[in-house]
């Protein structure tokens, strides 16, 4: 018989939010491994140990490919946002009109990052350049929230692995696009706003504002992943925590017998409570996706347009 773990111990709740290298699943589909559909191993090879140590005890770690539920689920979005868009694509091919509501939904939201974020944020002339992929970071950004809202998934944009290589993305692009617009040494130059000082003043300021500037580009850039983060993972421990309850019940049950009338006053509640949370996630889904990309639009536009 698998072993029984409290549903509320928080080891047990974050294991469920964090990724891994299995899918939680109802019992029943995987009866030897707890609940747990393992990924397969693509490759594992064997511990190296360094030539000059005689003991073994100098060991490298092996190299090994075992992909993650999430980046399984980010393979699944990107293709999922593939398919959506090339079919789309190929409906409005040579000035066609959209036809459908998901095709009038998806032109709606493509304009509307366009029209209500690109162009207010990085100017009329230079938005256009950067649309495509304000599109692109939305999308996958909200692909891989409302992955997270099917049952026994994940969100990958719960793992800062993932968030951090979007907001890598977005310095990347704001950086290359800064040092093109106004050349290396301008970009950088233009991070030490306009100050009338005198000349041994301006010595010491200027290269302590120039740090401070650059500093903080670094980590606005870190804070754009870790926000996503903490929303998103946050959002999906509380909703196992509310389900957690109805499992707490039955695993308290087996030592008070009380427990067994209790059952259906904490279940209801808890379930129509993961249900109103869940639609409020719903939106947290989209609004994430919406900032992120906000966001990003921002700073590039402080880049490319520095005062």
């Amino acid at each position: 018989m698998a072993e029984r773990h409290d549903p509320l111990d928080p080891n047990h709740l974050i294991d469920h939010v964090k990724d891994s290298t299995s899918f939680h699943v109802p019992r029943f589909l995987a009866p030897d491994h707890g609940g747990h559909l393992e990924l397969p191993v693509f490759y594992e090879g064997e511990p190296l140990a360094f030539s000059s140590d005689p003991t073994g005890l100098g060991l490298i770690a092996p190299l090994d490919f075992r992909p993650t539920r999430y980046m399984v689920l980010e393979v699944v979005a990107a293709v999922l946002i593939a398919l959506v868009f090339v079919t789309f694509a190929m409906r409005i091919k040579n000035g066609r009109l959209p036809k459908g509501r998901l095709a009038n939904l998806l032109e709606s939201m493509l304009l509307f990052i366009r029209d209500q974020v690109a162009r207010p944020a990085i100017g009329h002339h230079d938005a256009d350049r950067f649309v495509p992929f304000l599109w692109t970071l939305f999308f996958f950004v909200l692909a891989c929230n409302l992955l997270g809202m099917v049952p026994w998934l994940g969100s990958p944009t719960g793992a800062i692995a993932t968030t951090g290589a979007l907001a890598f993305s977005t310095f990347c692009v704001v950086v290359g696009s800064g040092m093109k617009k106004l050349g290396v040494a301008g970009f950088w130059k233009a991070q030490v706003p306009h100050m009338d000082l005198p000349g041994p003043m301006a010595i010491f300021i200027k290269p302590m504002v120039f740090a401070i500037e650059v500093l903080g580009l670094f980590i606005k850039h870190f804070v754009l992943a870790v926000r996503l983060l903490a929303n998103m993972a946050a959002g999906h421990l509380v909703l196992a925590v509310l389900v957690g309850f109805v499992g707490a019940v039955a695993y308290v049950g087996s030592a008070d017998s009380y427990s067994d009338g209790l059952f259906w006053l904490v279940s209801i509640p808890s379930v129509f409570g993961a249900a109103a949370l869940s639609l409020l996630e719903l939106f947290v889904a989209f609004l994430q996706a919406y900032i992120f990309t906000f966001l990003s639009a921002l700073f590039i536009g402080a880049a490319v347009h520095p005062h």
